[in-house]
């Protein structure tokens, strides 16, 4: 299988080549990496775009400005043009799947209250489930709704699978484990949302090559956390998702170790 790995150089995107290692993966980068082989372009530049999706199968889109406080003007280009740049390429050339990366922050809101302060979650927030309304938190979230959008409309006018993967926090062990030293409400979101890096290359491998039960598919990508509000259900039966890590595990298993 030939797949495209937009925003290969991030966090995710290298877990996503980690993931698809045993397929012949094209990296793309918006900057030259020393430790990666990869096309280097702007993903607002539509030409250079179909050029290098050009003849592939599949490519999972991660490209994007990632920061929840971005202003709009910094997200719309990345975020809404560049994901319109590669519909419009898999569309040329004939993809068979979009692999998305959308964002839990598509629904924050739910839980935040209005505000993308988690220090506003509550104790014991509700169930999210992929089906529920969007309610973002950020400009970063509106932009990833568009681009959610995007999907629905060329998997339903072109036929193109389309997978929407909300992604959680990418976050190793040792991070996860700071992070519950900071304020009480930040430890519960981290432990709400995490994603284990083992988990998420799951999540991207199956997402691009196992059969999906509907089209286009959206789901919540976290780990399986006792403490987590986000479904995971709809990515256990889209397409075999199994996660194998819970963060609440890995904060008693570092408080287990500091006691003894």
């Amino acid at each position: 299988m030939d797949i495209v790995v937009t925003g290969a150089a991030g966090s995710v995107g290298r877990e996503a080549m980690r993931a698809l290692s045993d397929h012949d993966v094209t990296a793309v980068t918006h900057h030259e990496e020393p430790d990666l082989d990869s096309e280097v372009l702007d993903i607002e530049d539509r030409e250079a775009v179909s050029d290098v999706i050009a003849g592939h199968d599949a490519v999972v889109h991660l490209a994007a400005n990632p920061d929840p406080g971005a202003d709009w003007d910094d997200v719309a280009g990345p975020n809404i043009e560049g994901t319109h740049n590669v519909y419009r390429a898999a569309v040329e050339a004939d993809l068979d799947r979009v692999v998305f990366a959308s964002t839990n922050h598509v629904q924050q809101n739910h839980v935040l209250g209005g505000t993308n302060d988690v220090e506003t979650l509550p104790d014991r927030p509700g169930a999210i489930t992929a089906a529920d309304d969007y309610r973002p938190d950020s400009y970063y979230g509106v932009s990833k709704i568009t681009g959610e959008a995007l999907g629905a409309y060329h998997a339903d006018r072109d036929g193109i699978e389309v997978v929407n993967l909300r992604i959680g926090w990418l976050l190793t062990r040792e991070k996860l484990r700071d992070l519950q030293t900071d304020s009480e409400k930040v430890a519960q979101f981290s432990r709400a949302v995490w994603l284990s890096p083992e988990d998420c290359r799951q999540g991207v491998r199956k997402a691009t090559t196992e059969p999906l039960t509907e089209n286009p598919l959206s789901v919540n990508l976290v780990s399986a956390n006792r403490e987590g509000y986000f479904s995971i259900v709809e990515a256990k039966c889209g397409f075999a998702y199994r996660p194998e890590h819970d963060s609440a595990e890995v904060v008693a298993a570092d408080v287990s170790s500091t006691d003894d």
